[in-house]
């Protein structure tokens, strides 16, 4: 893996535009997924400008050091959901988004407060690379059922077809092949490549398909695109305010105590656990970029960064943020690690959220499309999480059954449920790993010591 460009460079004014929309394009799907997929008339233009205002501000908190984009966090839209399920009114529900994206990143402050008082040196020892490696495979292999899924769907008949899959493999190889053999300058850039070649596929199969009335091949659904135009022409059809989370509290005193803890229960263990998953990210792009995060800038700065990134974004788009491992395969896989980067990708977020014919045009890319690009991106997660226990002696059973147990529940989806949190299959598998890392390790202790006594005997 060659860095291109290292954490301070800054390439050309030109490039960098470039280079970050390719950022937003990877980081894109998810982003607007969340707000989606918890409903309640959440805006994806509002996920998109909290997103881009969070990682400005975690850049900041992290001196320019940790190229990582924040997005729209997975963990937390069972909270999301219970905080609109116990409000009295939509106006509650989107307080309860700020309130419940507050405590997080209390819980964050208090984490960052706790390395910064005590060091890293526990982290290390509670996660070594028999844990942060698997854990951080299973976040891309936890997501190749989505990759695959997405592969197959027509987006504009919504059935699953053989010209969707084609075309997510047409993006896919066009992806790999300009990522590998491109000259220097579009190796930077495969996957905006990537998704125009998909998209122009699956243009030209979508018009058969409408021409000939033929579902299987009515791949694009250009909805979005034709709605906007729908009265015309006009100024709001192309510059809308998106709908900020902070616009729809209209009425906040009707929220008692019993409602803020109910908020409370719902996010602050989710939050605990997305600790450790924040963990394995910075592993792992500490791996790439070859310095670790963990101790430049600190632990305690990225910690802080991503929550109050997180709250700040959640006040403008409702979703806590967390770091994206699409960003961080984004960065191995080009060679981009350029901080300026991803600068540049939070303000085109922040300024695509309001230029309402961008939006509508990335919505109508076609999810087999994104499918072929997530199947590099999630791939180059899992295989780098693989990289980090290359170095570990597997001829160990301790060593073998914390990998095992980590891999073996995680890409089996083994998840915890109390009530309305539920966590994760990656902190899951995490968690086990830990514990059986922590149980182990007293026996080799102790043949140790048992050691150690024989030698003192035979010396006596």
């Amino acid at each position: 893996m060659r860095i291109v460009y290292r954490v301070n460079d800054k390439p050309e004014l030109q490039r960098i535009l470039i280079y970050g929309f390719q950022q937003v394009l990877a980081i894109m799907a998810a982003t607007i997924a969340v707000p989606l997929i918890v409903g309640n008339g959440m805006s994806t233009a509002a996920a998109m400008f909290g997103a881009g205002v969070g990682t400005l501000v975690y850049i900041l908190f992290t001196k320019r050091k940790s190229p990582v984009f924040l997005g729209s966090s997975f963990a937390f839209i069972g909270s999301m959901q219970a905080a609109f399920a116990g409000a009295t009114s939509m106006s509650l529900g989107y307080f309860g988004l700020i309130l419940g994206a507050l405590f997080a990143c209390l819980v964050y402050l208090f984490l960052a407060g706790l390395v910064k008082k005590h060091g890293t040196e526990w982290i290390d020892r509670l996660m070594p690379a028999t844990v942060i490696g698997p854990t951080v495979a299973i976040i891309g292999l936890s997501l190749a059922t989505n990759a695959v899924t997405d592969l197959q769907i027509c987006d504009g008949s919504g059935i699953t077809s053989k010209f969707a899959l084609l075309c997510g493999i047409i993006t896919l190889f066009t992806t790999m092949l300009f990522s590998t053999y491109a000259n220097s300058e579009l190796k930077l850039i495969p996957f905006i490549i990537g998704i125009l070649v998909g998209y122009l596929f699956a243009s030209m199969f979508t018009y058969l398909g409408n021409e000939f009335d033929i579902p299987s091949m009515q791949i694009i659904d250009y909805e979005p695109l034709i709605a906007l135009f729908k009265d015309g022409i006009t100024i709001r059809s192309f510059l809308q305010i998106p709908e900020f989370t902070f616009m729809n509290i209209a009425d906040i005193g009707n929220a008692d105590l019993g409602f803020a803890l109910m908020i409370a229960i719902a996010y602050i263990p989710v939050s605990f656990v997305v600790f450790a998953e924040h963990i394995a990210d910075h592993k792992n792009i500490s791996s790439i970029i070859e310095t670790d995060l963990l101790k430049d800038p600190g632990l305690d700065k990225t910690l802080a960064g991503d929550g109050v990134g997180s709250f700040i974004g959640a006040i403008f788009g409702g979703c806590p943020n967390t770091t994206y491992g699409e960003s961080i395969a984004c960065v191995a896989i080009t060679g981009n690690a350029s901080v300026a980067t991803i600068i540049c990708a939070a303000i085109e977020c922040i300024i695509i959220s309001f230029i309402a014919p961008i939006i509508a045009f990335i919505a109508s890319i076609p999810a087999c499309v994104m499918g072929g690009v997530c199947m590099a991106l999630y791939g180059f997660i899992a295989v780098s999480g693989l990289k980090m226990i290359q170095n570990v002696d597997l001829n160990k059973n301790r060593n073998l059954y914390v990998v095992s147990t980590i891999l073996i529940s995680g890409i089996g989806g083994l998840t915890l449920d109390f009530g309305e949190i539920t966590i994760t299959a990656v902190a899951t598998a995490m968690i086990l790993g830990i514990v059986v890392n922590l149980l182990l390790k007293p026996a080799d202790r102790r043949k140790k010591r048992i050691k150690t006594e024989i030698i003192y005997d035979i010396n006596e």
